[in-house]
């Protein structure tokens, strides 16, 4: 096999055990709800359940997108990978809240996938399909969506603790899979030499600390919503499970699998581009989606009249579907950024910007909770979530778009 077949070989795998890790990363989004109601959980502890996960798959992104570049992204990701079954596994056993807690640190360790898997399959293309490449690999994210399908049918027919035996299995058969069919390359690499201080000297640039608060919207937005999406369906418009991991995978699904196309947009507009329309995007959906359920009473010439504003359930799916497709292309286009503007350390770098995606993830779904409990306003989500991308558009406009429009303006008067 010629290096074209190994690299599109590496992509297939990578992306097939990046999906499979995704789903299991999000498994408490859905038996979350059974388990909520068996122990009695408030709304910010049905939070932490469910972030947990993410907890560990953030901070777990350094320090594997480091062993990624010293030893390589296919023995980093089999590993990671064996490591998880057992307890996915044990979950099934769990009694106690703090039991679930636990286990949901090590289970966490399967989201730290991404950022192994983003600079193994970066460097097996050049650098003008990188871009397409990791928004392929990056569509591993529809691993939520595949969860909403699949936990919910297995929950119906089986009860709750059949999920995690059931991802058990198939996280161990997708481990042998992606070590029969991947490859490795010593010359991917990093020298050696390097040490940890070095690799972490990155942390220095200011242009990562910006990239982490992109993707902090982008990926740790559809990480917490993605989490949040099926008791939110549940509770404000009284469906089923089943019903609401449908309509929530609207959500999910393409903020996943058209991260391809963003990657596709990305390499031919420009990571800058991409990512300004999608905060742009992000902050009209927003807006519409924070406004809450409300009746008032207007006193006319004719005596009290009242009304009722708030969005019905097809309009909510329509926004949230819309916002989906935006930040599957803001993951691709802050990748780009990584991509071009960081070429020899992708590894690490990728690590600390997903760790702040992932920690955006941990942190919003136990906000979110905290918002509902101290409120009792469910779209407080998108509340919070809407002041987080003014920040954003805030920040990108005095650094990049001011500057662009002055260089210019230069650029026309010479």
């Amino acid at each position: 096999m010629g290096r074209k077949g190994q690299g599109l070989a590496v992509l297939i795998v990578s992306t097939l055990a990046f999906t499979v890790c995704f789903m299991v990363w999000m498994m408490f989004g859905v038996i979350g709800i059974p388990i909520k109601t068996n122990l009695g959980l408030n709304a910010t502890e049905f939070g932490l359940l469910t972030a947990t996960p993410v907890l560990t798959g953030s901070l777990i992104r350094v320090p594997l997108g480091m062993w990624t570049d010293k030893y390589g992204g296919r023995i980093v990701l089999f590993t990671l990978m064996i490591c998880c079954v057992l307890p996915i596994y044990l979950i099934s056993h769990a009694t106690a809240f703090w039991h679930f807690l636990v286990l949901g640190l090590f289970v966490g360790l399967a989201g730290g996938s991404f950022s192994v898997g983003t600079p193994y399959v970066a460097r097996w293309f050049s650098r003008e399909r990188q871009g397409f490449a990791m928004g392929i690999y990056g569509a591993g994210n529809s691993g939520a969506a595949v969860n909403k399908f699949v936990a919910p049918a297995l929950l119906v027919a089986f009860g709750w603790t059949m999920v995690p035996q059931v991802y058990a299995a198939v996280m161990l058969l997708t481990a042998i899979i992606f070590w029969l069919f991947s490859h490795a390359d010593p010359a991917h690499l990093v020298d050696s030499k390097i040490t940890w201080r070095e690799q972490l000297q990155a942390l220095k640039d200011p242009k990562v600390w910006k990239l982490c608060q992109y993707y902090s919207i982008v990926f740790g937005g559809y990480v917490a919503l993605s989490l949040w999406m099926v008791q939110y369906y549940v509770g404000e418009f009284g469906l089923s499970i089943q019903t609401a991991a449908l309509l929530a995978a609207c959500f999910s699904l393409p903020g996943g699998v058209l991260r391809a196309v963003g990657g596709w947009f990305s390499d031919r507009f420009g990571a800058h581009a991409v990512t300004w329309w999608v905060l742009w995007l992000s902050w009209v959906a927003l807006f519409i989606l924070s406004y809450p359920q409300t009746d008032f009473t207007v006193t006319t010439v004719n005596g009290a009249k009242s009304f009722h504003i708030g969005l019905n359930v097809y309009v909510f799916t329509a926004l949230v579907f819309i916002l989906g497709i935006a930040w599957a292309f803001g993951k691709a286009s802050v990748f780009k950024y990584i991509s071009d503007e960081y070429p020899q350390n992708i590894g690490v770098i990728s690590g600390i910007v997903g760790l702040a995606g992932g920690l955006g993830g941990f942190v919003l779904p136990i906000m979110f909770g905290a918002l509902m409990d101290l409120t009792g306003i469910r779209s407080s989500a998108f509340m919070l979530m809407y002041g987080v991308v003014w920040v954003s558009l805030i920040w990108m406009y005095f650094t990049e778009v001011r500057g662009t429009h002055l260089i210019h303006t230069l650029d026309a008067r010479r």
